[in-house]
């Protein structure tokens, strides 16, 4: 493949990923990260740097337009984002220490989990969330309009303490395999902090900004981060975020959620073949 084919084949991609990111709240990188090792043959490791530069373009490019329409909860994020910096400081440190097979492996193994764990969701019933003395106290409940349904919903923060230790399981695997770690930090507050799947989708892609920076700095400091592949990946990403943005209040979550099963399950049966050859 020429230079300028293989530019132009990462750019329509990464505006795919971006596109999808911005959606489920998965930061692009769930994408990026396979497309890159699977499709252009790229070391996973300058993957994975391409990758936490493409999760800063998608939160830059989504944050804003859902903080405008009330679906981020900003307070939440705020405190959530405790837990997932730190665990993004971790997880950048011990990926130099881990080889490649076993990066697929458990890169493929958060994929099903969070597939399997949206499904659950779907099959499940609703039922009225548990009270939550710290989430009252720090008043992390809220509402948002949603255009799908045509009327403004109300919802409450549950499983504070659970949702932060989560968030910190999630920032290590951001800062581990430069997946944004929207796929673990969607379904920790879908289904353990019982938020809507819209506002999960969006709080999420407000952090995952932060918490890829976070470890961008240690990764560009071992080299790990290639311009010739990071510059073109970020441009499609953020033109897909920008997109992406403007689809998620239209959407039904029904639908959300089965997008986010089938994409999830697809790549993690993918990665993990890639390990285990």
């Amino acid at each position: 493949m020429s230079p300028l084919g293989f530019t132009f084949g990462l750019l329509g991609i990464s505006t795919g990923a971006g596109f999808l990111g911005s959606l489920l709240g998965l930061g692009g990188g769930i994408v990026i990260v396979p497309v890159l090792t699977l499709g252009f043959g790229i070391d996973f490791r300058y993957a994975v740097g391409a990758s936490i530069v493409s999760v800063i373009a998608t939160s830059s490019g989504a944050a804003a337009a859902y903080v405008r329409e009330r679906m981020t909860n900003l307070r939440l994020a705020m405190l959530l984002e405790l837990g997932t910096i730190t665990g993004a400081i971790t997880g950048a440190m011990l990926a130099g220490a881990l080889n490649d097979r076993w990066l697929f492996i458990i890169f493929g193994a958060v994929m099903a989990y969070s597939a399997l764990a949206m499904l659950r969701k779907i099959v499940t019933p609703r039922v009225p969330p548990p009270p939550d003395p710290l989430a009252d106290r720090l008043r992390l409940h809220g509402s948002f309009f949603d255009e799908a349904r045509g009327e403004e919903i109300t919802y409450r923060v549950t499983r504070t303490k659970l949702g932060l230790f989560l968030m910190y399981v999630a920032g290590t695997v951001s800062g581990l395999l430069g997946i944004g770690s929207g796929a673990l930090k969607v379904p920790a507050m879908d289904l353990a902090m019982r938020l809507p799947i819209k506002v999960s989708s969006a709080t999420s892609n407000f952090m995952i900004g932060v918490t890829a920076a976070a470890s961008a700095g240690i990764y560009f400091m071992r080299g790990d981060i290639d311009p010739f592949i990071a510059a073109p990946v970020a441009t499609g990403v953020l033109a897909g975020a920008t997109l992406g943005s403007r689809m998620l209040g239209r959407m039904d979550r029904r639908v959300l959620r089965a997008i986010f099963v089938v994409l999830l399950l697809a790549i993690s049966a993918q990665m993990i073949w890639k390990g285990l050859r």
